[in-house]
């Protein structure tokens, strides 16, 4: 694996990650990955795209999953994964095309777990987006078209969801910040001021490897 710079975001609903997101891959001229990891994934598996979409970020209460997903991990699934049901393969398929988009070159991954399938990636700088109610609520209108009354109603629900697809496939959990290399108030510091804050931080971390 070459030493490619790999930016993982984890990101309440509502605070700008996916943002966040383009603007460092523009940044840094390096591709970014949120549902297209999604095509990526349906290219390498042969599933059809559709089924990605239908289950992203979404949990399973299959106690199956859990167990192949373990043997998966440490790379010791052999034939277990032809006899898995369909939606199995198709949070398996995702799993592997991360791993597979950080080997090959520098990349920025929003959601979908990548900070945990590649914690053991040295290359890789995890984030956690974050921001208040309000701040949220207010892009859930503007960006997302949600109605005001209903807007908080709907930033809970959202953030329950990611919250729940995270916890049940990775034994951390999610927003535990214990668990990533920096996490960022968006309310405080704005997309942009986060997005220097975030280059900074990697400039700094590149000369402290270096010093190593």
């Amino acid at each position: 694996m070459k030493n490619n710079l790999v930016i993982t975001i984890g990101r309440q609903f509502g605070s700008g990650g996916r943002q966040i997101g383009r603007l460092l891959s523009e940044k840094l001229g390096i591709p970014y990955y949120d549902k297209e990891i999604l095509a990526v994934a349906a290219k390498d598996s042969g599933l059809c795209e559709e089924l990605f979409e239908q289950h992203d970020e979404k949990p399973t209460k299959s106690l199956l999953f859990s167990l192949v997903t373990g043997m998966q991990m440490h790379g010791n699934l052999g034939g277990a994964y032809m006899d898995m049901p369909l939606n199995h393969k198709v949070f398996l398929a995702q799993f592997d095309a991360i791993r597979r988009v950080a080997s090959e070159g520098s990349c920025i991954i929003v959601g979908r777990c990548a900070d945990y399938v590649l914690r053991d990636n040295p290359c890789a700088v995890k984030l956690f987006v974050k921001a208040d109610m309000e701040k949220r609520k207010e892009r859930a209108i503007a960006v997302h078209g949600v109605e005001a009354d209903k807007a908080e109603e709907y930033v809970r629900k959202m953030d329950k969801q990611r919250a729940s697809y995270y916890n049940y496939y990775a034994t951390t959990a999610w927003g535990d910040v214990s668990h990533y290399d920096l996490c960022l108030d968006t309310g405080k510091l704005g997309i942009e001021g986060s997005v220097e804050l975030i280059l900074q931080y990697i400039s700094l971390r590149e000369k402290a490897l270096k010093g190593n």
